[in-house]
């Protein structure tokens, strides 16, 4: 199995869990995983978010850990060729993120490349600022983005908090409860065979 490479688009309060266990288990199996952040230079950091229900109406927002930049922005935009895959981590980072031109033109390219496309909780929302990503699409996301995705001519899956979803290419879940599910399913639209002995 060739090891793959994956762009990971993040930004101020992305979901912790959603940043270091995806690319921590992609990394164990031998995948790179670069982690951008408009206008963030390899080696900066950028504040992490804790999200949880814990009884109320919503969920709850905790600040996380600092998560490590590990490739430069600008120079990730000059070598999306180089990439298999892009993924699209949850929690804040997404709602501003997705304004960004640059942003919007690095999902065009995995787009229009046909390559896979990952996104969990709000990672949809970078998806549907660009026309005719989700579009005809079954996705999952969390249940707050179910009128966006369908506005943007998708179908919302309901998925269970440990499920993942898989349309074509694009892998799909509800929230950071999902990474097994989720990671599996990337691993398989990557190609990636894990066997136990």
């Amino acid at each position: 199995m060739p090891a793959k490479k994956i762009l990971m688009l993040t930004g101020e309060f992305t979901e912790e869990y959603e940043i270091f266990v995806y690319q921590q288990a992609m990394e164990a199996v031998g995948h790179t995983v670069h982690v951008v952040c408009p206008d963030k230079n390899a080696g900066d950091v950028i504040k992490t978010s804790l999200h949880d229900f814990e009884g109320d109406q919503t969920y709850t927002e905790k600040l996380g850990h600092y998560a490590l930049i590990n490739k430069t922005f600008a120079d990730a935009e000059k070598q999306l060729d180089q990439y298999d895959a892009v993924y699209c981590a949850g929690g804040r980072g997404p709602e501003y993120i997705r304004t960004d031109k640059r942003i919007q033109a690095m999902v065009r390219h995995f787009h229009e490349t046909k390559k896979p496309i990952f996104t969990i909780c709000h990672g949809v929302q970078i998806l549907i600022a660009v026309d005719g990503v989700v579009r005809g699409k079954k996705v999952g996301a969390l249940a707050a983005c179910e009128p966006e995705v369908t506005l943007a001519g998708g179908t919302y899956i309901d998925l269970s908090p440990t499920e993942a979803y898989v349309d074509g290419t694009m892998v799909s879940a509800k929230g950071w409860t999902a990474l097994a599910a989720f990671i599996r399913e990337c691993l398989n639209v990557l190609g990636t065979e894990i066997r136990h002995g």
